[in-house]
């Protein structure tokens, strides 16, 4: 086994992982006498470049909490950015003083930190950017969600997909790009995007497109409750071919998240998606 294969082997067991075929690992632990357990599942899509895909999926104790991390970062134009986010962006969020006693506030301010690193860094990391959504459990009993970009947080509770995150279309905040001095597009065929390029108005990095993007999250918080049944975070590859309830429904009756989230992207696959699909399925028993 090679250098290479060992780290990214490393990663997978830990939970930090993007490759160029098919990543999955699962993990488990018990938080408020709750048992919670995870599983994830990476697939490349059909374009020539590698993975833009990665993920974090981790349990840490952060003082007397124990914390669930879970996040997918959806790259473009180059898979650095991305890479620098799953080694960065959480612990930027864990570091805030405040994290524990105002965990959106922290959360908003580490995005804006990490993305002013990310643009410091430009001639490191390229010109290339990311989407983002992460998801913080805390002792078991609260969820945090926070997203920038097209990747999504869907809630299953009492049966029924709740959507915790919102993607952030450039058609949406048409006003407030042209305000910055950007445009979005309309052309026949494609989606919009600001400046004609970028499909999501929110994003870290993009250095060329940031005077008209931002990078601020959509935040929201959740009570996990005996009606929670799992969370599903993922990239756009699943959300382009199949809603919210769809998903929730293809998985209701596997009780493996590391099964659940691998049928997930089969399925995507098999409604011709043709971009990188990444999936975490979080289970509260």
């Amino acid at each position: 086994m090679t250098g290479r294969e060992i780290l990214q082997k490393m990663k997978v067991k830990a939970g930090l992982s993007s490759s160029t075929s098919d990543t999955t690992g699962k993990g488990k632990t018990k938080m408020s006498g709750k048992r919670i357990t995870h599983g994830y599942h990476l697939v490349k899509g059909q374009s020539s470049h590698p993975m833009e895909d990665y993920i974090v999926a981790q349990f840490k104790r952060a003082g007397d909490s124990e914390l669930g991390l879970f996040a997918i970062f959806d790259g473009h134009m180059g898979h650095d950015v991305p890479d620098y986010l799953r080694s960065h962006l959480f612990d930027n969020i864990l570091h805030q003083p405040d994290f524990l006693t105002d965990t959106k506030s922290a959360i908003m301010k580490a995005y804006e930190i990490t993305d002013s690193k990310i643009l410091e860094k430009a001639k490191e990391l390229g010109k290339g950017g990311s989407t983002a959504v992460t998801a913080i459990l805390i002792d078991g009993l609260k969820l945090v969600v926070a997203n920038v970009g097209d990747s999504r947080a869907v809630l299953c509770k009492n049966g029924l997909a709740k959507q915790l995150s919102i993607d952030h279309e450039p058609s949406q905040e048409r006003e407030t790009i042209e305000k910055k001095g950007g445009f979005v597009s309309k052309i026949p065929g494609d989606v919009p995007r600001v400046d004609g390029q970028l499909a999501v108005a929110r994003a870290f990095g993009d250095r060329s497109l940031k005077v008209h993007l931002s990078s601020e999250p959509y935040v929201d918080e959740e009570i996990i409750d005996d009606e929670t049944d799992f969370l599903i975070l993922a990239s756009d590859g699943l959300w382009k071919v199949m809603s919210n309830q769809e998903v929730v429904d293809a998985i209701k009756g596997i009780k493996d998240p590391q099964s659940a989230a691998k049928h997930l992207t089969e399925e995507a696959l098999a409604r011709k998606s043709k971009d990188d699909i990444s999936c975490i399925v979080v289970k509260f028993d």
